[in-house]
């Protein structure tokens, strides 16, 4: 079935179909997947594809689906702080964090979708990550302390974890920007091949799953199970560490260069 587009400042054509958006949308409109973990290239970002496509076909903005995906996950990290974790709550909270994870996928595909967000748009959904890239250590420190029987000394690992996360976001998002500005100031052209196209090993997608966010919501189903949780989260801990220091080396050595 074919539907019209509802606005004519798309970059879509007007009579495309859900199917038609979604293939478009895997070629042209996505970010390329060299440096994302596994489960964000094969699970989020198809996801995100049909979502954004949806929400295209709807009428939907990209900062409408930065909204809704605040809406979902900031309210359900808070409940998570207060409720003791129990199978159905601890699944239940975990699926909203990952449906709210396809929707910060989709927010970007929609504005590339429609022919380029606004810098405000891409301020909010910067925004929005960098909220939920803290709070969700914070939170899991307060469901250690609350429910967990564990020494105070464990509390050591979420607040880590915490720094090596953000850390991690702060400079790697900066050194993306020093590129772009150093590209500017030398006025290279912008690449011919399209980011979706670059080449993307399978292996690094593999190694990369430590870092995944929707690795971290899946280990969230184990929040019941106190000695999991904790063995596999410190786990990711120990893996995003290792991340941030090659990550600064080799940010450092290619920035040098510029």
């Amino acid at each position: 079935m074919t539907v019209s587009s509802p606005t004519s400042t798309s970059g879509a054509s007007p009579h495309e179909s859900y199917a038609d958006i979604v293939s478009r949308l895997a070629v042209s409109a996505s970010k390329s997947n060299r440096g994302a973990g596994g489960y964000t290239r094969w699970v989020n970002r198809p996801l995100g594809r049909r979502a954004a496509a949806f929400a295209f076909l709807r009428g939907f903005t990209p900062n409408q689906l930065t909204a809704l995906n605040s809406l979902l996950i900031f309210p359900t990290m808070v409940l998570m702080a207060v409720i003791e974790p129990g199978w159905l709550w601890s699944s239940v909270a975990a699926l909203l964090l990952m449906a709210g994870y396809v929707l910060d996928s989709a927010d970007g595909m929609l504005a590339r979708l429609r022919g380029g967000g606004s810098k405000a748009g891409e301020w909010l959904d910067h925004v929005a990550d960098a909220v939920k890239t803290a709070m969700i250590h914070a939170v899991i420190a307060i469901v250690w302390f609350r429910f967990y029987d564990l020494p105070d000394g464990w509390l050591v690992v979420p607040l880590a974890f915490g720094v090596v996360h953000c850390t991690y976001y702060f400079s790697i998002m900066l050194a993306d920007d020093l590129r772009r500005l150093a590209k500017v100031e030398r006025r290279e052209a912008p690449p011919a091949t399209p980011p979706s196209a670059e080449p993307a090993p399978v292996l690094r997608s593999l190694i990369m799953l430590p870092n995944d966010w929707g690795v971290l919501c899946l280990l969230l189903f184990t929040l019941p199970v106190s000695w999991l949780f904790v063995a596999g989260y410190t786990a990711l801990l120990a893996a995003n560490t290792l991340f941030v220091l090659a990550g600064w080396v080799r940010w450092y050595r290619e920035l040098v260069t510029l």
